[in-house]
């Protein structure tokens, strides 16, 4: 019987179009499948989307459709996404899934009447883009912890989840299970920010939206992301339902994936959520980094999308999956940038992969009529050669096991580059010339044996190359999995080697970026246009509600960084009168250029803590690509002066 292996992402939230961050724990998790699958293991692998929450039915309301037409648009862009990239998922589950919300409120009710679930009253500190509450010491600077934005109090009738009754099991979790939780930094993080201040019990139903699972003996109150989302992982494979043939054969999952942000919702929560089952943890929960552009995480709500869809069609699927993969060093942050992508494709795909293949295959046709010659004598440098392929196994697996694919990918080039410098040790125009007939034949043949074992090695990353590979040098089925490649030599000589077209095509750098910037600025245009025509919808205030915010402009006297704190400025702020103004603008303004400058103010904010610091206003800024910029009169005018 085979071993079974169940992998996972996180279920992805449907907000709108879909990023190049958006692909890198799908596109990880799908090689990690892949690999697994080749290695014999009976594979489920899961992904969807996570469908409720007051975000949905805002965007709903303000598209002027109902939440179920919403989610579907975005979920089919998605599904599409996951098909151009080939993403082999065994099954695709959302949260509005009929037997998924009939599992939901299963488990909701088996928790309540465990008594691990109370109703009582939740008052804190709401984000609603990232539907997470907070408390009054766990917000940054007076906002979300997560993303930086603001947060509203939030008081309402709730359902509470005990997870304080859980902090000590977790604890214990950490300790007997080492690696339970990784990279160990993540470990770390969960038991100073969370564990150790102490963990308060959490809301898990809401009344102040309506698009979600009912609470089953509550029609007021919805069933929150805590229980509704966390749950996919169990109920996609039946657990609560009248089939769970695929809960017993797969759970425990061996691997929850996903983003850093996330970590402690997998971490702390899912666990104890367990616990309260009865149910089995699962094996590892990893946490890798982000992958950022221009030094901050790719992120729709940020303004730097990077359109996989258009990346995909400059550059095909598996260079941009080959990125993705080999550039981020797992478990850390990793930078996306389109010099270092075209760097990436240059350098392995086309001079270290593509340049073997290309050249071995022209040899072969040039010198044997397209006729691979069988192994025929060996010689200096062959045995060295050989040892590479036959240790390679050991050592990619060895990375995987570890869910280390850059550094298994790094091998596997490693091991191309091995091969590219044997023609030059070999030099078999060379050995043609001098009619060294029998050699020639050994080192071509060695370099196809080679060439076809970096294709059955890089079938989990690449989806299409290695087909094309296998195809262009005849390699029969049976000679396209792990089990030909441990021992060096399953060609037998006598196939067919088609001279193809290159794998991957040399990118002029230069040009090509020049192009790419040309396509973004057409873009943002076309972006203007539309909300010029109206068709994005913003949420609209009437004039007496302008009103009541009273814009002023003023002179910044002094200025000074917030110590503990990478992001504030402190401002002293001279308008009708002397302000303090706490401001987000460290990274794009220094204390000594902003002294002097008269900027645009709200002086009627309602006075917050930052950092200890009580501010009095809000800067006004201007924000695109580029980076922020402060707003201020065309000319200098009196200090204090209103702005309308």
């Amino acid at each position: 019987m085979k071993e079974k292996f169940y992998i996972t992402t996180p279920i992805y939230y449907p907000s709108g179009k879909w990023h190049i961050g958006t692909c890198y724990t799908t596109v990880v998790c799908d090689s990690i499948a892949r690999f697994k699958r080749m290695q014999g293991y009976d594979v489920f692998y899961l992904t969807g989307t996570d469908e409720h929450g007051q975000k949905i039915e805002q965007s709903a309301k303000a598209n002027g459709i109902s939440p179920k037409e919403w989610v579907d648009k975005q979920v089919d862009s998605l599904k599409k996404l996951w098909e151009l990239f080939d993403i082999s998922y065994d099954k695709f589950i959302r949260t509005t899934d009929p037997e998924h919300k009939e599992q939901v409120q299963k488990i909701f009710k088996r928790l309540y009447d465990k008594g691990d679930i109370y109703k009582s009253e939740y008052e804190g500190w709401y984000c609603v883009p990232c539907e997470s509450f907070w408390t009054k010491s766990q917000l940054k600077d007076g906002k979300c912890p997560d993303c930086g934005r603001e947060v509203e109090l939030a008081k309402e009738s709730s359902y509470f989840f005990r997870l304080s009754k859980y902090a000590d099991k977790i604890l214990k979790l950490y300790e007997d299970n080492p690696c339970f939780l990784e990279p160990k930094s993540r470990v770390n993080e969960m038991i100073n920010s969370f564990l150790k201040p102490g963990l308060s019990d959490l809301a898990v139903s809401r009344t102040s939206f309506k698009w979600g699972v009912p609470v089953p003996f509550d029609d007021e109150h919805v069933v929150y992301v805590w229980i509704d989302a966390l749950t996919n992982y169990i109920t996609a494979l039946g657990y609560a339902s009248n089939d769970d043939t695929l809960y017993k054969k797969f759970w425990p999952a061996d691997v929850h994936m996903m983003a850093k942000e996330i970590v402690r919702f997998h971490a702390i929560i899912w666990p104890a959520i367990l616990m309260a089952l009865d149910i089995p943890l699962p094996k590892k929960v990893y946490g890798h980094g982000w992958l950022l552009f221009d030094g901050g995480k790719i992120s729709k709500s940020k303004g730097n999308i990077v359109d996989p869809v258009e990346l995909a069609r400059r550059f095909g699927t598996d260079a941009v999956r080959y990125y993705l993969l080999r550039e981020v060093p797992f478990g850390q942050d990793g930078l996306y940038t389109n010099e270092l992508l075209i760097k990436r494709i240059n350098t392995d795909l086309v001079n270290t992969l593509g340049n073997l293949v290309s050249r071995t295959e022209a040899m072969i046709n040039q010198y044997f009529n397209g006729i691979l010659p069988a192994f025929s004598e060996e010689g200096e440098f062959d045995s060295d050669l050989k040892a590479v392929y036959e240790g390679l196994y050991d050592k990619v697996c060895k990375s995987m096991d570890s869910y280390d694919v850059p550094e298994a990918l790094s091998e596997i080039f490693k091991a191309a580059a091995r091969a590219n410098k044997y023609i030059d040790e070999t030099m078999p125009w060379v050995l043609y010339k001098e009619g060294k007939t029998e050699r020639l034949k050994t080192v071509l043949y060695n370099l196809s044996e080679c060439i076809r074992i970096l294709a059955v090695y890089l079938k989990p990353y690449l989806t299409k190359s290695p087909d094309k590979i296998f195809s262009e040098f005849s390699v029969a089925e049976n000679l396209q999995g792990f089990d030909s490649v441990k021992k060096f030599g399953a060609l037998k000589g006598g196939e067919k080697v088609i001279r193809g077209e290159a794998l991957f095509k040399r990118i002029d750098l230069e040009k090509e970026l020049k192009d790419m910037e040309a396509f973004a600025e057409k873009q943002k245009s076309e972006k203007k246009e539309e909300k010029a025509e109206g068709t994005i919808n913003i949420l609209e205030i009437t004039i007496d509600e302008f009103k009541k915010v009273e814009l002023k402009v003023g002179t910044v006297t002094a200025a000074e960084k917030v110590e503990k704190s990478q992001k504030l400025l402190k401002l002293t702020v001279e308008g009708d009168r002397m302000s303090t103004i706490v401001s987000g603008i460290a990274q794009y303004y220094t204390p000594e250029e902003l002294v002097g400058k008269q900027i645009v103010y709200v002086a009627n904010l309602k006075p917050a803590k930052l950092c200890g610091i009580v501010s009095e206003g809000m800067i006004l800024c201007a924000e695109d690509e580029s980076g922020v910029t402060l707003l201020a009169p065309l000319k200098k005018v009196k200090n204090g002066s209103g702005v309308s």
